[in-house]
């Protein structure tokens, strides 16, 4: 394979300036690449803003015949410019084909970021995606942490490794010039156009809506992450000034208006009954509760005292 073309240096001086807002670490950074346009142009990008302290990993989920195929070609523009590559296999359990994929993912992910000793892992996660993303989830009635979407910084699902999106700011067809300057072609990846997917069909609208303005939606995206993390830090508040331990659960006498409330009912059954609870039936949960009703979720029962609402393992039936 030809030296693919570096990027222009304007583009690499660009996003120097978005991955150091996010990090200053002097370690190596790790960079999850698929072989779709996003991941490529992270490839090139990072190559050219960190010269030789960048590797790059593809997961090969094996769903599809031609995966094998594209991770040996991520493999191949790896070599070319000299950056180590490694392809991690996993194996995707039956059900939430998408959901099961991602957690597969990252945990492939995170265990190659240890074995490589890296600081950091970027994903290729861009302003069309938070857009898609936030659409998705208003049209699911979802509340803050959900219209949130992706934050630009935070951790590796279930571990405590950095985890990094430094092209929130950018759109797909930049990413796209990027790739097609450099002379590579990239892998496409058919689940973007199969209208199974909810992303896809979203996709196709935002496209046909010149009315919508990506770069907007995005930008509120990570205003609403600031109202996320604002109410996490209330809620932490209330939990320490609000809840406290007695012989046989937690008692919950609350200060906060329902937003931040709802978050410390869901930490005191996630702390009671081992599991996080869905966010509508945490809804549920409070209503009871404010009408003075008793009211089970998962294992446990919440009951209302005259000073504030109790929480507790529901008894063992007899067999």
């Amino acid at each position: 394979m030809a030296t693919p073309t570096p990027p222009d240096p304007d583009l690499t001086a660009r996003f120097a300036a978005d991955l150091a807002a996010l990090w200053r670490g002097e370690g190596r950074l790790g960079l999850a690449v698929s072989g779709g346009p996003d991941s490529l142009a992270l490839l090139l990008l990072a190559h050219a803003a960190l010269p030789g302290r960048v590797a790059a990993a593809t997961v090969d989920h094996g769903l599809r015949a031609e995966s094998a195929n594209e991770a040996a070609m991520v493999g191949q523009v790896c070599a070319a410019i000299g950056v180590p590559h490694q392809t991690l296999s996993v194996a995707v359990e039956p059900g939430n084909i998408q959901s099961r994929a991602r957690a597969a993912r990252y945990a492939a992910l995170a265990g190659w970021m240890q074995q490589q000793q890296l600081e950091a892992l970027a994903t290729a996660h861009h302003a069309d995606d938070q857009a898609e993303t936030l659409l998705a989830r208003l049209g699911r009635g979802s509340g803050v942490a959900g219209l949130a979407g992706v934050r630009a910084r935070g951790q590796v699902p279930g571990t405590p490794l950095l985890l990094l999106r430094p092209l929130l700011g950018w759109r797909r067809d930049e990413l796209g010039g990027v790739v097609a300057a450099a002379g590579l072609m990239a892998v496409a990846d058919p689940s973007n156009a199969d209208d199974r997917f909810d992303r896809a069909r979203i996709r196709k609208a935002i496209a046909g809506a010149d009315w919508l303005d990506v770069p907007a939606l995005a930008q509120s995206a990570a205003n609403l992450a600031d109202s996320d993390a604002a109410l996490d830090w209330a809620a932490a508040r209330e939990w320490r000034e609000c809840v406290t331990k007695g012989p046989l659960g937690l008692t919950y006498r609350p200060q906060a208006p329902r937003a931040v409330a709802l978050r410390v009912l869901a930490r005191i059954v996630t702390e009671l009954d081992g599991q996080t609870p869905r966010g509508s039936a945490v809804a549920r949960l409070f209503e009871s509760l404010l009408a003075r009703q008793p009211a089970s979720i998962g294992n446990l029962v919440a009951r209302a005292m005259p000073d504030g609402w109790s929480f507790s393992k529901a008894p063992k039936r007899r067999s």
